[in-house]
């Protein structure tokens, strides 16, 4: 086996530290451009990740998103290991193997957990969102809404697929902003800077005044519907005068 073997005392310790091969095929089709965020998160549903726990350290690690890498702090506490994702959020990271950590930091003890309750964790801590296998060769971060759904051994469906904004979603959206005065049209679509993006279209004519009012209660509206805060991860508005 590649690596250390798992603590004798832990309820895991049958297990060789291996990748599970259903999660490892996940993962080999989502670098392959054939596979989606939503199949690595379905693989994980009842299988064993590894946390890292490290003396306290403070150094900067690579996060691979989307293709591209950002320089993110790493931090220890109570040698808990959070990273900060590109966006400023803190996550947690887990491991597929032995191996993947052992190639992120060959000093990492790996504390073996079901994937349910390592999400639980991160929850609880406030951590909002999970980074698989930080080191590569392929590295996934799983958005809030997922987390959520592993914490709550629950199927998680994206707010946003190859159609477009889900239309649940979409019609949650467009509903909760239908009676906001100023406002005149609604659309949801994928976002740029956040997961979904919604289009409002504003009465002509608004000063800053009125204009900051409107977004106001667009934002205080959005902000009291439970699906939006249930499945979707992140939203940015796009004000625009209407025709």
């Amino acid at each position: 086996m590649a690596g250390r073997e798992l603590p004798p005392s832990s309820p895991f310790a049958g297990d060789d530290g291996a990748a599970d091969d259903q999660v490892v095929a996940a993962l080999e089709a989502l670098a392959a451009g054939t596979g989606s965020v939503a199949g690595v998160v379905d693989a994980l549903h009842g299988t064993r990740v590894l946390v890292p726990v490290l003396a306290e350290v403070e150094v900067e690690d690579v996060v691979v998103h989307a293709g591209h890498a950002h320089t993110v702090d790493k931090e220890a506490s109570a040698g808990i290991v959070a990273l900060q994702a590109p966006d400023g959020r803190t996550a947690l990271p887990v491991f597929t193997s032995v191996a993947t950590m052992s190639a992120w930091r060959a000093d990492a003890r790996p504390v073996p957990s079901d994937v349910a309750r390592a999400a639980l964790s991160a929850v609880t801590e406030g951590w909002e969102i999970l980074v698989v296998d930080p080191g590569g060769p392929t590295t996934v971060l799983l958005p809030r809404p997922a987390v959520w759904a592993l914490a709550q051994q629950q199927p998680w469906l994206p707010a946003v697929g190859p159609a477009g904004v889900d239309a649940e979603v979409r019609e949650a959206i467009v509903a909760a902003l239908s009676t906001v005065r100023g406002v005149v049209a609604v659309d949801a679509v994928a976002g740029t800077r956040a997961e979904v993006a919604v289009v409002v279209d504003l009465v002509p004519g608004l000063d800053r005044v009125g204009l900051d009012s409107v977004l106001g209660d667009v934002n205080r509206a959005l902000g009291g519907v439970e699906l939006v805060a249930a499945r979707v991860d992140s939203l940015e508005l796009k004000p625009r005068s209407a025709r």
